[in-house]
């Protein structure tokens, strides 16, 4: 009864969330229909060979359900008094080449927007080393063969390549400030504004390193009414601080590998002109509603919205 309850209410989301967006649930005007982005979305999903697995590469501690915080607030009652993650195994990050060259990356910006960031000849190599590996994965590769038959990728390797440099790495204005973030930094690093506000920081890999180094403290988990997720859940949404800076409610896969993370937003991105776009799939087990949002020709923010889990 509680999950048919469940599918009720994913159901009626999803239906609401039609009647105010009627374009968010097709992309017929880039060629692509609604059973056709699912088809591609599960196809990348079963094609994530090197997605973690929980109990044996890494373990989560779900603890309390978390509060409510007000906008703004920078208070929080703590729901967890453990860390999120008891373990992850780092052997087995540096011996996959694509989380090896990700990790790389995650210590080249500047956390704070209004600052600009100063990106160095040796940080460029890292950023196209990691998409030359990433590019050679059948993930992206299905990604690239969907988009390319659209006419929304250039269909050489080399000239997709560019495309996703672009669209993820090169510098923009966030905050009133010449080239002060990316879509990389905004979706996989994270950044603050002003001290007083969490943006992005939608990578979990990111989040498990922050809280090792004592920079992110776990609140707890957010779900709907009654439910509750379980240490096996590849999606999850977190209340936690970063740096003293609370973050009500955000959303993250668990687990998965960055070039799935990268493959998904990027179809997302790239089937839409719309300045933000809604598209609501399943994902394995999971009614997942995927948000993207343009900053110009880049990717502003990219992050998944669980909905349901367990309906199968």
């Amino acid at each position: 009864m509680a999950r048919t309850c469940l599918f009720v209410s994913a159901v009626v989301s999803s239906i609401a969330l039609l009647l105010r967006c009627p374009e968010c649930f097709t992309t017929a005007s880039t060629g692509a229909s609604e059973r056709e982005l699912q088809e591609v979305m599960s196809a990348l999903w079963d094609a994530d060979v090197n997605r973690l697995k929980p109990g044996r590469d890494y373990a989560i501690d779900l603890q309390g359900r978390a509060g409510y915080v007000p906008t703004g607030s920078n208070s929080a009652r703590d729901c967890a008094v453990r860390p999120l993650f008891k373990f992850v195994d780092e052997g087995r990050l540096h011996g996959i080449e694509t989380f090896r060259l990700f990790l790389s990356l995650l210590d080249n910006y500047e956390s704070s927007t209004g600052i600009a960031e100063t990106v160095t000849a040796e940080e460029e190599a890292e950023n196209r080393h990691f998409l030359d590996a990433v590019t050679q994965t059948g993930v992206m590769q299905i990604a690239h063969k969907f988009l390319a038959e659209r006419g929304l990728a250039d269909r050489s390797p080399e000239g997709f390549k560019r495309q996703l440099y672009s669209i993820w790495f090169q510098l923009y204005s966030r905050d009133n400030y010449r080239g002060d973030s990316s879509g990389f930094e905004h979706v996989f690093v994270g950044e603050t504004r002003r001290g007083a506000n969490i943006l992005g920081f939608h990578n979990w890999v990111q989040f498990y390193l922050q809280e090792k180094h004592g920079h992110v403290d776990y609140k707890g988990y957010k779900a709907q009414r009654s439910s509750r997720p379980d240490d096996q859940d590849h999606l999850l949404t977190l209340q936690f601080s970063w740096k003293g800076v609370v973050k009500p409610m955000g959303s993250s896969f668990i687990g998965v590998s960055p070039e799935f993370e990268m493959a998904v937003y990027t179809v997302c991105f790239l089937l839409s002109r719309e300045r933000s776009s809604t598209y609501a799939m399943r994902l394995d087990e999971y009614s997942v509603r995927l948000e993207c949002h343009r900053q110009g020709n880049r990717i502003g923010s990219s992050y998944p919205v669980l909905l349901a889990s367990n309906l199968a």
